[in-house]
């Protein structure tokens, strides 16, 4: 377990609002940075069963984005420039130079977003489970325009403090985790579920969680877009999927991995493989990581 006594804040301005978004640094060796899955139950503590084996080799930091885990959760417009902004900025304070980067879910996109535009922040790249569309648009396929109604009113005082109420008590967030995030049903106990729901309503915890769970935070509007960033990286990147994984994203997953440009792996679990399946990944994950550098070319 990871001391908590070891958490940092880093402070950001962005639109008018500070945040102070919490990460941790511990371990020796090359530097990797963590980036958990967004979700409405995010935590940089997803990683750490990975990070503290990796910690005899590297120097890891997990990161909790803003408006998720212990990070503050300011009333603000959580949107995928926003998202990028922060992770440039963290990058360039925190490390100023490229560096490994593991990521989760919509953070993997978020790395995609960011592996361009004339700076190197990445040396390499895992990108574990990776997501470009949020839960709703994903299960439903409804206009656009609904979903932009519904995060609406989830930031809506009463009512939308009420369905946010809802869509995070326990009974949802365990079924939630069994037909998307764990494949094992067994891990899924009442101790993890009381943990993410307290994860879940921490005040102010519904303005970012709205806009993931509507796709206000997808960091791309296609699949062709996620397809093309993916091919275009210029440096290694390896894709881990789960084979547990549900149709939907499976499908979207399976478009990247036969890109044929970056290496792919499939392990057991589902969306969640990194938390659920820590010890599946820590082996190809320091094998990958431990490659000589390569000097990140610039992309076209």
């Amino acid at each position: 377990m990871i001391s908590s006594s070891s958490t940092l804040s880093f402070s950001w301005l962005a639109e008018g609002r500070a945040f102070e978004a919490v990460f941790q640094t511990f371990g020796s060796g090359p530097q990797v940075l963590f980036l958990p899955a967004i979700s409405t139950v995010s935590t940089r503590l997803e990683w750490q069963a990975v990070a503290a084996e990796l910690a005899g080799q590297f120097t890891v930091t997990l990161v909790d984005w803003p408006g998720f885990g212990a990070s503050s959760r300011p009333l603000a417009t959580y949107s995928p420039a926003l998202f990028e902004a922060f992770l440039r900025d963290f990058a360039r304070a925190r490390f100023g130079k490229p560096v490994a980067v593991a990521a989760a879910g919509h953070a993997a996109g978020y790395v995609l977003r960011t592996a361009g535009g004339g700076e190197a922040l990445w040396s390499r790249a895992v990108l574990v489970a990776p997501t470009w569309r949020g839960p709703l648009p994903t299960a439903m396929g409804l206009h656009p325009k609904l979903y932009a109604l519904l995060h609406r009113l989830v930031r809506t005082p009463g009512l939308g403090h009420a369905l946010y109420w809802v869509s995070t008590s326990r009974w949802f967030l365990r079924r939630m985790y069994g037909r998307h995030v764990f494949a094992n049903q067994n891990g899924i106990d009442s101790r993890l579920v009381k943990e993410k729901q307290r994860l879940a309503r921490q005040r102010g915890a519904r303005f970012a969680a709205a806009a993931f769970v509507t796709g206000a935070l997808d960091p791309f509007s296609e699949r062709s877009s996620c397809v093309d960033a993916v091919q275009r990286t210029p440096f290694p990147v390896l894709l881990i999927v789960g084979r547990d994984t549900p149709p939907k994203s499976g499908a979207e997953m399976a478009a990247l991995t036969r890109t044929g440009s970056p290496r792919s792996l499939v392990l057991p679990g589902s969306l969640g493989l990194h938390e659920e399946q820590a010890r599946d990944i820590v082996a190809p994950l320091c094998q990958f990581l431990a490659q000589p550098p390569v000097q990140p070319l610039m992309a076209s």
